[in-house]
């Protein structure tokens, strides 16, 4: 197959693009990490909920019930960060406030919409705000311990991606799953194998954590990311798209670069609060 050098400059110059915005606001200061973080989630959050709506037309959305779900997740973000920044909170406090938010949301949209779509609209739209916004406070809270945690579980994430389209390409030739064909087992296991002596050998030169430690995250951005990702192209098959948006050229969109995050996310910063 011949190189199509318009479309390899365009996928290269909008990754070069991503990778810089990713690291400016990762790395910068914590202010820059919340930014980061609220602006990716409602961008995931509004392409999810466009897939929901191609998926269930039936169900007619009020027009403000999407902005309200997008503007409850910036006010949880943002509540954190006025809570870190008094020092009156644990890792518990953005559970708690997204659980008060998200209880009086459930009561007063429950009221306001139509007896016929209320449910289906409901359970979508907080469904859609519980997968996106909760994987970006675990990031929070891996943040608020060590800013190199958050940055490593994404390291971890395009690692595995990588190593397992490498190994795939090789020597895979056992499928891993019809939502995703390309993928085989044998590349999916490389994946997080190769992913798993990176982060320890990572652990081992910087002394940081114990190699039992790099190797549990990498294990979430292996196994949970993988599953992200499958999550994510089955949502896709059901809208009958290819990308769920056209944030990034040649790429798609936030919700298809970060479908693995959003799965990992969680699982290691539970380990983190836990274990580390």
């Amino acid at each position: 197959m011949a190189l199509n050098l318009p479309v390899f400059y365009q996928r290269t110059g909008s990754a070069i693009v991503f990778a810089a915005v990713m690291l400016v606001g990762l790395l910068w200061n914590l202010e820059s990490f919340y930014v980061l973080m609220t602006v990716i989630s409602v961008l995931c959050l509004k392409e999810l909920m466009q897939l929901l709506q191609k998926i269930n037309p039936e169900t007619h959305w009020p027009k403000w019930l999407p902005a309200n779900i997008m503007a409850i997740n910036v006010l949880v973000i943002v509540y954190t960060f006025f809570l870190r920044a008094g020092s009156i909170c644990g890792y518990n406090a953005p559970a708690i406030a997204l659980a008060i938010i998200c209880y009086i949301v459930i009561l007063t949209v429950f009221c306001i919409l139509p007896e016929k779509n209320a449910l289906a609209a409901l359970m979508q739209g907080l469904g859609s705000l519980f997968y996106v916004t909760c994987p970006f406070l675990a990031l929070i809270s891996m943040r608020w311990m060590n800013y190199e945690l958050p940055l490593a579980l994404i390291l971890m994430i395009w690692t595995n991606d990588t190593m397992a389209y490498l190994v795939g390409s090789f020597i895979g030739k056992t499928p891993f799953s019809a939502i995703s064909p390309k993928k085989t087992w044998e590349g999916t296991g490389g994946g997080a194998i190769l992913t798993m002596i990176g982060a320890m050998a990572y652990g081992y030169l910087s002394h940081k954590y114990s190699l039992v430690d790099w190797a549990a995250l990498a294990l979430c951005a292996g196994v949970a990311g993988t599953l992200g990702d499958l999550v994510e192209s089955k949502l896709k098959r059901m809208a009958n798209v290819k990308d769920s948006g056209t944030l990034m050229p040649g790429h798609g969109g936030a919700f298809d670069r970060f479908d693995s995050l959003l799965l990992a996310a969680p699982f290691a910063g539970c380990y983190v609060a836990l274990f580390m």
